[in-house]
């Protein structure tokens, strides 16, 4: 049987994970952008644009695969705000609207690295 001690030590940490529990909403914004980066030709693209911006030929041509396919890669990432897009002349150019996003990448690519 716990203890008093051990069953107050289990209720404040039952209150520390809720106090830093996100609302629902909250909850399913993240869900969501995980979802869009873990694709992997979305996640290809992020990297390419991570060098800077580019318009859908060269994004098509730094990450291969045909230029339908990344148009409906770019849209995704769009509509999760997680790039934007500009228009130049003809040309719609692309950049990385959400640099925590590039952070979580940054992390997982050094992760890659890591030998813990």
């Amino acid at each position: 049987m716990d203890t008093f001690e051990e069953r107050i030590e289990h209720e404040e940490r039952v209150k520390n994970a809720l106090s830093a529990m996100p609302d629902e909403g909250q909850i399913a914004e993240m869900a969501a952008r995980f979802k869009a980066i873990s694709e992997p030709s979305r996640l290809k693209i992020l990297l390419a644009l991570s060098c800077g911006e580019l318009c859908v030929e060269h994004i098509t041509q730094a990450v291969g695969g045909n230029q339908s396919a990344v148009s409906h890669q770019l849209r995704t990432l769009k509509d999760n705000r997680i790039i934007k897009a500009r228009r130049l002349g003809k040309q719609i150019i692309y950049s990385v609207s959400d640099e925590h996003v590039m952070t979580m990448i940054s992390v997982a690519k050094e992760h890659l690295d890591c030998d813990e």
